[in-house]
């Protein structure tokens, strides 16, 4: 059955079920996943299946339920559950459908480019992939073994249809590969990945190239020692970079500013980075992962500046938390078929800098190029920040060696005040985010 179809049949039941209001999300997938390990396969998997989401509203009270039979009876018996869950759920003034004049009239699905067209992949083409990955990780000098290797393929279709009048849907794909290799043995052992997914099968690089890189960043860690304690910058990697600008995303989150758990609950219209600097979101990009016609509630979603010339213009809201602060929503709803749906936040660009990496390593003097983190103790209150890490120490400007073992600490709102981009964020990514320089951070190491 057509997912269109599919939908009408769950909005019917959920009407024969006695709902005030309804709307469904529903998804239909095919994953397979190939890993390999000393060049034999290692483990292989393919899934199919469709998952049918309902929300309904009863007054001012809702409920989900969600289902992975598209039978007419399990339908039926969802709307049911999903009523009656509804009459016993508290009530809430900030649930509801868009109304008709705030949903999304038309939008050009094509031109996303969410999808190429083709085939699956056979498991034969996905093997070999990851083998290619993992022999030219092996060939590195100083690697000796891999963790592992893998390439995948995924092809989702979804459709989104509410009794408020909306329908619509899209299909999206991705490909990829990806190496985990280690250099070293015993206690000695140091381990780094390369992996890269995209939309089009075209653009996916070789797993030849994915492979050499992983080996290499293994390779590079090597002998790694613990840097001194103390205050110096810390150049955080493309690779990593992304994470300081998901914490400031999460901070101007709704749902965080209505719960008032944020460090920018009061920042609405203050400076919040450095002047010259603008995060802008765009979920227009053709053939990037974040891209989509409309938001999860049937809105239209824009482009739109979050900071713009370093000063935060809006919170990111879904129809809830908009109807909490008195505001309108930004489109940014996202769901799943068993949630409702809550603010998320997709493609984002950070405006790049006029210095290359290596112009910051010179920069920076002495200090740390982190490239790995892990853990995370963050108040999002507050905005303490404090984070394991590893990566290469830098001394007069010249990397010196890999340390690892350490902690890297400081405040999230004085450190985004002081980042210095790079100017080498990766175009095709959903988070283009460059490397960033932050000075006057407290390492605790030897």
């Amino acid at each position: 059955m057509q997912l269109a179809d599919l939908a009408e049949q769950v909005l019917d039941a959920a009407r024969m079920a006695g709902a005030d209001a309804a709307d469904t999300l529903i998804a239909r997938g095919t994953s397979v996943s190939i890993e390999v390990r000393k060049g034999a396969l290692e483990h292989a998997e393919r899934s199919e299946g469709i998952d049918l989401g309902l929300r309904v509203l009863m007054g001012q009270r809702q409920a989900c339920v969600s289902i992975s039979n598209d039978s007419k009876n399990s339908i039926v018996t969802m709307a049911e559950r999903a009523v009656a869950m509804a009459l016993e759920a508290p009530e809430d003034s900030s649930c509801g459908l868009a109304d008709a004049d705030q949903l999304a009239a038309d939008w050009d699905v094509d031109a996303l480019e969410l999808f190429d067209g083709g085939d699956a992949p056979a498991a034969k083409d996905l093997q070999c992939w990851a083998v290619e990955a993992e022999s030219a990780a092996l060939a590195v000098d100083g690697v000796t073994q891999t963790q592992s290797a893998g390439s995948g393929f995924n092809d989702t279709s979804l459709f989104l249809a509410g009794s408020n009048g909306f329908r619509g849907g899209y299909r999206r794909g991705s490909y990829s590969t990806s190496c985990v290799a280690i250099s070293g043995e015993g206690l000695a052992m140091e381990r780094d990945y390369c992996g890269e997914a995209r939309s089009h099968l075209i653009d996916l690089p070789k797993g030849t190239s994915i492979g050499q890189s992983a080996g290499e960043r293994a390779v590079a860690r090597g002998g790694a020692t613990r840097p001194p304690t103390g205050s110096f910058p810390v150049l955080f990697d493309e690779r990593i970079a992304t994470s300081l600008v998901s914490h400031l995303v999460g901070a101007i989150n709704g749902s965080s500013i209505v719960r008032g758990v944020s460090f920018l609950k009061d920042a609405l219209g203050e400076q919040i980075l450095p002047s010259g600097l603008s995060l802008i979101e765009n979920p227009h990009r053709p053939r990037v992962a974040g891209s989509r016609p409309f938001d999860g509630e049937g809105l239209p979603v824009a482009e739109r500046s979050i900071v713009k010339d370093g000063v935060l213009q809006s919170w990111t809201l879904d129809l809830a938390t908009a109807r909490k602060l008195g505001m309108q929503s930004t489109g940014n709803a996202s769901r799943g078929v068993s949630n409702p749906p809550s603010p998320s936040m997709g493609n984002l660009a950070l405006t790049q800098g006029k210095y290359s990496y290596d112009d910051l390593i010179a920069q920076m003097g002495t200090g740390l190029i982190v490239t790995s983190m892990i853990g995370s103790t963050i108040n999002p209150s507050t905005g303490d920040y404090s984070r394991g890490a590893s990566g290469f120490w830098v001394n007069n400007g010249e990397i010196t060696g890999p340390v690892n073992e350490c902690t890297v600490a400081g405040n999230l709102r004085n450190m985004l005040m002081n980042i210095i981009p790079a100017n080498d964020a990766r175009g095709h990514l959903s988070r283009v985010v460059p490397s960033l320089l932050v000075e006057g951070l407290t390492i605790a190491g030897s």
